[in-house]
Parts: C-alpha cells; structure tokens; sequence
C-alpha cells in the first residue's frame, strides 16, 4: 500500500466488500452447522507455498473455506454469546486503521491517533464519573483490562505494604499473603489474571451471590474481616457489572463503601454493563462505578463495535505508572521530560492497533445516545423473553434480567430424572446448531445444565425468540423419546 499502488488497494477491497456484502445480504440463518471434520480437509489440503496469485480466485477460496461457514452475530437469531453484530461507522473505522496501520505505541508512530485515544479514555472515564486525574488506554479485551487492573492492584498493595513496614518486605514475602475478593459469578480471567501475576492457588476468594447472582455484601464483609484476622492482604475487590452468564450487576455502591473501609482497590468488570454508560434511561443501573479504582469497559460487546476494542479506565493515572518502562529505542525516559505522549507508557503491549479509531467514527457520526438506545433494545428484549419463559410451562427460567441474558431450562411435562433433563437440553443446543437455524449457549448452574440466551442484537424480535424456543422444545422432546424408545438412562 503506497501511492503507487493506491488504485490497486481502491479496487481489491471494493471486490473483497462487494463478496461480503452478497453473502451478508444472501445469509438466512447464523450457521450453516458445519462440523470440524466436515471443514478442516479442505483448508488442510490449501498449500499456502503456491499462491493463486489472483484475487478473484483467492476471495472464491475464501467464500468456501471461511465466508460461506462463519457464525453470522448479525442475523437475529444468533443468541449465544457476548458477541454483538457491528455498526457500520465503526467498520468504516476498520478500514481506515488497517490502511493507514498506525501502532499506537509512540507519538511518532502515530500522532493524531494517539491523542484520539486519549481523548476517547477521557471522555469514558468522564462517563464513568472518575474525576480529572483519571487515565487508561486501549487493549484487546476484558480479559487483558482485568489483568492490567489486577496488576496496578498487586504493585500498589506492595507500595503501602513496604510504606507501613519498618523491614521493606520483598516480593516473595508479601505475594504468598495477597488475595482478591470477587463474586462466585465473576469472570474467569479474574482468576486467570492471579494466576499471571503470581499469585497463590488460593489467592482468589469467591464470595457468594444472592438470588438474583449478585455479590452478596454480607459474605463480603466476612471475607474482609477474616482476611484482615488472618494477616492477609486484599489486593483488590473485584465487583462486576453485568456478569456473563447473568448480566448481573453487583450492588456497587455497598461494595465501594467497604473497599473504602478496608483501604483496598475497587475494582469494576464493566466489560458487558458498559453500554449503560450511553443509555439515556438506565445508567442508575452503575450508580456506585465512579468510585471504583479502576473499570474495565468492552466497547466491542455493549457499544456495537468489531473485536477488539476495550479499554481499562483508572481513577488515579499515575497508577499506569506501573506498567512503565523505557527503551532507549522507543519511549526514552528523556521523551517523558519533553511531555512526548507515548501510550506505550500505560500499556501492557507494545505494537497496538488504533481501534479507538472505530468508536471515534461511531460517536462521530451516530452519537452516544444512538449506541445506548440499541443497548436499551436489547435490554427490553430481555425483559420480553423473560415474561415468555415464565409463562412457558416447558421452560424454567433462573433469574429476571438486569441486561440482556436469560439462562433457562427445558423441563418436560412427564417428570424424569434431572439427569435426563440436563441430556435433554444438551441435545437440544447441539441438535439446535447442527440445524443452522439459530445459535444458543449454554452453562450449568447448580450443578445442572441450562441454555443461555445472550440477546445483543437490535433487529431480533419476541417472534424470534418464541421460534427459537419451539425449536428447542422440539429437539428436547424428540430426544427423550428416543431415549424412552431405546431403554436408554437418558429418559
């Protein structure tokens, strides 16, 4: 790509945007049901030593390996995981970054771009309410925000450790006695997070969640207190808003107050809840957020944008100060002198994509009361499932939504063993996406399995979701009969 062969680029993504508009435009379900072993010969036997040397030939290739198979999250009855379909400034966004490539790393990689991202991390952390000295940057997803938020949580838990310590204690003395608190709802890479840094087996503590999956305060009052009698040091209070399986949002005002008591860091998974931040009628539901130390954000789940975009937001910026180091290559320690903007200061990467580009265009050109007007749509949609699953006799439903998921379960009318039951809603999932004809998750809860809806998408409707649950019913009943007809432990 120069100014060469600019022609050439105009003319090979308008043929590669032409293909996938077709086939966008051509899709009629969200899968095909194509399986591993149906899939894999034929990109197998692909010798990527002999190129077509022809882009028509390659995007025909790529139809049938890739285009005609892929999970489609834009068709309404994909309803399975945090994936959301995108809007369309932000793959305008797409476009433009990976032209132009900028790394965001450096000032002088990158210029413009660079105090575009800044400017979008202050206008989230002013959403959040987190007040002037707060700071953060863009990484690939919730899973590296948590981890960056863990990490500036650890190393200042060793600063006041050794500030409170007349001995200066080292690392080795102090990281067996960390802990993190975090809800037995709470996202795995909490727990993957710990483990990065180095901390115990057992450093991360579950709290348990009351009815309605939210981090019981109670419990965590306990945990505080008896991590506080033990010796034992609470590097973080991890809460989150909006959990995976649930979208459930721990009462955060309630938690911010006993992380304030107890002197630890206020962490908030916002990954999946963030959408609030732009919603013009809900954002009470995160009431309790501007007083977290830090905030993870997933603008590629709730803000409808492409994978990856996501951001972790701190309430002081110096803290970044703990994913700092220099190369005299890169970022000299001088550059920091002359006020030189270097975002590899804060970042846990080096080379990094300018995504922020793709929710700059979005708020550009749809504006944020747009982006949470689709977010309030899919939260009323939730709530509309939810009022069909309990009037549905075939189906039990775990609890009322606070965002869009639903976990829920078939249960037949004649009563069989709950192992039959979990077998049961099994097939139905696999059964379900075999056909093509929608896409569910699924999770256990209690030890028993459920189906999951995860409604992110604007254009799905109740007719939809009715069809999709007959769809379900019939797939379950079918395989109790057969189970029944077979003599099978199943029925």
């Amino acid at each position: 790509m120069n100014n060469a062969t600019a022609e050439d680029y105009r003319r090979l993504v308008a043929e590669g945007v032409a293909r996938v508009a077709r086939t966008v435009a051509g899709t009629t379900r969200p899968f095909t049901g194509v399986t591993p072993d149906e899939l894999a010969p034929g990109i197998d036997a692909i010798d990527l030593d002999r190129p077509l040397g022809d882009p028509a030939a390659a995007l025909d290739e790529l139809e049938r390996v890739y285009l005609r198979d892929a999970v489609y999250f834009h068709h309404p009855r994909y309803l399975a995981h945090l994936n959301c379909p995108v809007v369309l400034p932000a793959l305008l966004g797409e476009a433009v970054l990976s032209a132009v490539n900028s790394s965001l790393d450096t000032w002088d990689q990158s210029a413009g771009g660079t105090l575009m991202e800044r400017r979008l991390i202050d206008w989230t952390a002013a959403r959040i309410g987190l007040g002037r000295a707060a700071d953060g940057i863009f990484t690939s997803g919730g899973t590296q925000s948590n981890l960056q938020a863990l990490l500036l949580a650890r190393e200042e838990s060793f600063r006041v450790l050794r500030k409170n310590s007349p001995t200066l204690p080292s690392v080795s003395e102090m990281l067996p006695k960390l802990r993190v608190l975090t809800s037995e709802a709470a996202h795995f890479s909490v727990l993957k997070g710990a483990k990065l840094l180095g901390l115990e087996p057992d450093a991360v503590v579950s709290v348990p969640c009351d009815g309605d999956r939210r981090m019981r305060t109670d419990a965590l009052a306990r945990e505080l207190r008896r991590c506080r009698e033990e010796g034992l040091t609470v590097m973080a209070v991890s809460a989150t808003a909006g959990t995976t399986d649930f979208g459930s949002i721990d009462p955060l005002p309630e938690i911010a107050e006993l992380c304030e008591e107890a002197g630890t860091w206020f962490h908030v998974d916002a990954a999946y809840g963030c959408g609030l931040l732009a919603s013009t009628t809900r954002r009470g539901l995160l009431d309790g957020i501007e007083r977290a130390d830090s905030v993870t954000v997933d603008y590629h789940k709730s803000f409808f944008q492409p994978v990856s975009s996501s951001a972790v937001i701190v309430r002081d910026g110096a803290t970044l100060r703990h994913a700092t180091y220099h190369a005299d290559y890169l970022n000299p320690a001088r550059s920091v002198e002359r006020r030189i903007p270097n975002q590899v200061d804060k970042s846990l990467q080096t080379t990094r994509r300018f995504d922020a580009l793709k929710l700059w265009l979005t708020l550009r050109i749809m504006g944020a009361d747009a982006v949470g007007a689709l977010f309030d749509r899919v939260v009323d949609l939730a709530a509309d499932a939810w009022r069909l699953l309990e009037d549905d006799p075939r189906f039990t439903v775990v609890t009322k939504p606070t965002l869009s998921t639903l976990v829920f379960r078939y249960v037949p009318e004649e009563p069989v063993g709950e192992t039959a039951v979990d077998l049961a809603n099994l097939h139905a999932r696999e059964a379900l996406a075999a056909s093509g004809e929608a896409v569910v998750a699924g999770t256990v809860v209690d030890g028993r399995h459920h189906l999951k809806f995860t409604l992110l998408n604007p254009e799905t409707t109740p007719d939809d979701i009715r069809a999709v649950l007959d769809l379900i019913a019939a797939h379950a009943e079918d395989h109790l009969a057969s189970a029944r007809l077979t003599g099978s432990p199943a029925a």
